[in-house]
């Protein structure tokens, strides 16, 4: 069993180069808006494209979180297969994983209490290479203090399937949970900026009705908005974007959005 999982996409989807990749999160962090509240949100959707091209999305996202960097202590993270198939959630056979800024630990107790539902398997193929959760990790790095993470690969599985490992892992106010998605792949830059803003309005609306075209995570996104409604969390666009808006051109994009959900009352 393997103890960490190595960094699969450094050099690639973000710099491998340790001051460098620190100088780029901080950058996209400092340009990002930060908030007035004294509080953090629950849960946060960001994008998990390369760097050049949704990084300054992401770190709207992540600003949010500066609030809580010494009482956040665990961060649930979901974000879909792109490489292995997998049926269910799986969680990793890694105690940690490791990005150029330095180790982060998986919750081994939470992992263990989430085995305890059928749809979570463990699997170390479906981490190995994969981004979506990878790219998430530099960023919590340099916002929070100490944490860790409760992994997930998402495959093949239903809303109320990811609904109810996301409930079982809930937690409080030192739990934030991290759902990773693109939007919309390939289209003209005018026809993908129609179709994610409607997939925008649907996640604004709670619905658990997307589908991957919409995008590419929109497994754990259904499952999360099912809890989203249960624990009456309001939804905050934070930034709308494409490749073609940072560093593509406007022939064929991918779309990436940034939201925050907050309680809406002191839950």
């Amino acid at each position: 069993m393997p103890d960490v999982r190595p960094a699969a996409v450094a050099g690639m989807f973000y710099p491998d180069a340790p001051r460098r990749l620190d100088a780029d999160v901080r950058a996209y962090l400092a340009e990002a808006a930060t908030t007035d509240e004294p509080t953090w949100p629950k849960a946060l959707i960001a994008p998990h494209a390369g760097y050049v091209y949704s990084g300054p999305i992401a770190a709207s996202a992540y600003a949010q979180l500066a609030p809580g960097r010494e009482a956040i202590r665990r961060v649930v993270l979901l974000g879909p297969v792109h490489r292995v198939p997998v049926r269910g959630l799986a969680l990793p056979e890694a105690g940690a994983f490791v990005t150029p800024l330095g180790s982060v630990a998986v919750d081994r107790e939470a992992s263990a209490l989430a085995r305890s539902l059928p749809q979570v398997v463990v699997s170390a193929a479906a981490h190995a290479h994969e981004h979506s959760l990878e790219v998430q990790l530099p960023f919590l790095q340099r916002v929070l203090a100490a944490f860790s993470i409760v992994p997930f690969a998402v495959g093949d599985a239903s809303a109320e399937e990811v609904a109810a490992v996301i409930d079982l892992l809930w937690g409080g106010r030192e739990t934030v949970i991290v759902v990773s998605s693109d939007l919309s792949h390939y289209h003209s830059y005018a026809d993908a900026r129609r179709i994610d803003r409607a997939t925008v309005d649907d996640i604004e609306a709670l619905a658990s009705t997307l589908d991957h075209e919409q995008a590419c995570g929109a497994t754990p996104i259904n499952g999360f908005t099912l809890c989203a409604r249960r624990h009456a969390l309001k939804p905050k666009l934070l930034d709308l974007r494409n490749s073609g808006d940072t560093a593509g051109d406007k022939s064929r994009v991918v779309g990436y959005a940034a939201f925050a959900f907050s309680y809406t009352s002191h839950a």
